[in-house]
């Protein structure tokens, strides 16, 4: 990554600009008791004992690794930070799926009954399966866990109410059928 080079120095501070990694020329802050060189390009002569007392160099820590970028649709590489393994929930999307159909299902007359409460228990059981593992932070998808749970529970009752009122309409029927006079 580069970045752009830094504005003019407008400070008056004598050229001095600030970078931290000093790559760039006319970085480094100037000694203000140095001497210039002299002729031939040799540093003036030292003084014994009078001299900048030497302190240990300590390690710079240089520009920060950079990853590639990931491509879309794929994870971030192993070590980018930040980043945990993703967590599945395709249980709880599943969930939320059949408990959707089952609700569709039911909106269709005298074929919905049944498929509909087979897929409510469904959602039902994989929306508590799912939310189980989410609590446990082995999974995610709280939210569709618990959109399958309610809306397979809903689904259910209505089912069941649903049955129940066409069976017992179909027995009505049947038994009413042979006490009929013509």
């Amino acid at each position: 990554m580069t970045y752009p080079p830094p504005p003019p120095d407008q400070s008056g501070q004598g050229g001095f600009q600030y970078d931290p990694y000093g790559s760039q020329p006319g970085s480094q802050p100037q000694n203000p008791g140095s001497q210039p060189p002299q002729p031939g390009g040799y540093p003036p002569p030292q003084q014994p004992g009078y001299g900048q007392p030497s302190q240990p160099q300590q390690p710079g820590y240089g520009p920060a690794p950079q990853l590639p970028p990931a491509a879309p649709g794929y994870p971030p590489a192993y070590g980018a930070p930040g980043y945990g393994p993703p967590l599945p929930k395709g249980l709880a999307i599943a969930s939320m799926v059949l408990g959707i159909i089952a609700a569709a299902l039911l909106c269709i007359p005298g074929a919905g009954g049944f498929v509909s409460l087979v897929c409510g228990i469904l959602a039902v059981i994989m929306g508590g399966v799912a939310l189980k593992r989410v609590n446990a932070g082995t999974a995610a998808g709280k939210g569709q866990a618990i959109t399958g749970i309610v809306c397979g529970s809903v689904v259910c009752a209505l089912a069941i109410i649903i049955l129940i009122v066409w069976f017992s309409v179909g027995a009505a029927l049947i038994g009413g059928a042979g006490t009929a006079t013509y």
